[in-house]
């Protein structure tokens, strides 16, 4: 598979994180994952527009990267430092469950990639 990219943009709303994690799942599947993957990236990519909403934008886009057997999203971020600390848990989570996980130097985005076990 070529890469390719997938675009999202969406509200900075908690009702718009199953929109996020139903895309991210869906898309697994087009880079051959395997369920459990698949599962991964679903709950990294809901942990991911998480963190993005606690930096406060107005909305995020969230930009999906797919290869074979690898996904990357790289989530937009607002200028807000976050305030609650239930983003600590985020931040565990992410950094168990990704491949690679960090903020961009200039912290206007946030990375995260998973690739597939198999």
């Amino acid at each position: 598979m070529d890469e390719k990219n997938v675009r999202l943009c969406v509200p900075a709303e908690a009702a718009f994180a199953r929109t996020v994690r139903m895309t991210a799942s869906t898309l697994a599947v087009c880079c051959d994952m395997s369920v459990e993957d698949v599962e991964d990236v679903r709950m990294i990519a809901e942990e991911g527009f998480v963190y993005a909403c606690a930096t406060e934008p107005d909305g995020v886009e969230v930009t999906f990267t797919l290869a074979k057997g690898v996904m990357e999203m790289d989530f937009s971020l607002g200028e807000a430092e976050p305030q609650d600390d239930s983003i600590e848990l985020v931040e565990v989570l992410l950094d168990a469950v990704c491949d690679e996980f960090f903020e961009s130097e200039d912290g206007t985005a946030l990375h995260l990639s998973k690739r597939a076990l198999s």
